[in-house]
């Protein structure tokens, strides 16, 4: 039995940066798809938000730990990986800051932008979600996509600010999580900046199998959503 069970959803760009993590780091994994059943008795007994991904492993206090996040620094952590989590402690709070402006702000913005094109079910409150009409759906939609251009140059400004990487030279667990995230972009064909193309390229080339090969269920799904073959997407 592996030291690390993922339990994931291919289609997820959540579930993606955990993918790309395990495979960057080398650890000993399986992963197991669970689609159809993070709300059976037997899955809520594990993870009671129904959320993916998920770590199972020995050492975590109830043997289970969601949020893609909180899986990658506690992996860091456990097994001594500084090249994707330093321990300087300001270097730390720019991954962590990195990280949690995606899922505060970024995050947000993106899933009331992709989500209509991707059929996923959007949050409790949404426009999405309301008795509104199909214009004020539309409108709330724009309105995300237009406004994804700020906290996006947030990234290249400040996180990056001339680095290759949010972690110098390498990437660190805050691009795996930013990089994961933008490949959602591509359902709505986004226009990327040219920072954005050569980030990604980069995070790509640097990381190759572990970054591809997972990354392709998700392009394979965005391609499908699209109605495209996943060579055309």
């Amino acid at each position: 039995m592996a030291e690390n069970t993922l339990n994931i959803l291919q289609p997820s760009v959540n579930n993606l940066s955990a993918r790309i993590f395990v495979r960057a780091a080398g650890l000993d994994f399986e992963e197991v798809n669970v689609w159809g059943q993070t709300t059976t008795p037997e899955f809520l007994a594990k993870d009671p938000a129904h959320l993916t991904p998920m770590l199972e492993e020995a050492g975590l206090p109830r043997g289970s730990l969601w949020e893609s996040c909180a899986i990658m620094q506690y992996l860091c952590n456990r097994h001594g990986l500084d090249q994707f989590y330093p321990t300087d402690p300001g270097e730390r709070a720019m991954v962590d800051s990195a990280m949690f402006y995606l899922i505060g702000t970024l995050y947000p913005l993106l899933a009331r932008a992709t989500y209509p094109a991707l059929g996923f079910p959007q949050y409790p409150g949404e426009a999405a979600t309301s008795d509104a009409d199909d214009a004020v759906k539309a409108k709330a939609q724009q309105d995300a996509i237009d406004a994804l251009r700020e906290p996006l140059d947030a990234y290249r400004a400040f996180f990056l600010d001339g680095k290759k990487f949010i972690g110098g030279d390498t990437p660190s667990i805050a691009d795996m999580r930013l990089a994961a995230t933008l490949e959602f972009l591509h359902a709505i064909d986004y226009e990327f900046p040219s920072w954005m193309t050569d980030y990604m390229q980069a995070m790509e080339e640097t990381l190759g199998d572990a970054y591809s090969e997972p990354a392709a269920d998700v392009r394979g799904f965005v391609a499908q959503s699209k109605g495209v073959s996943p060579a055309g997407a």
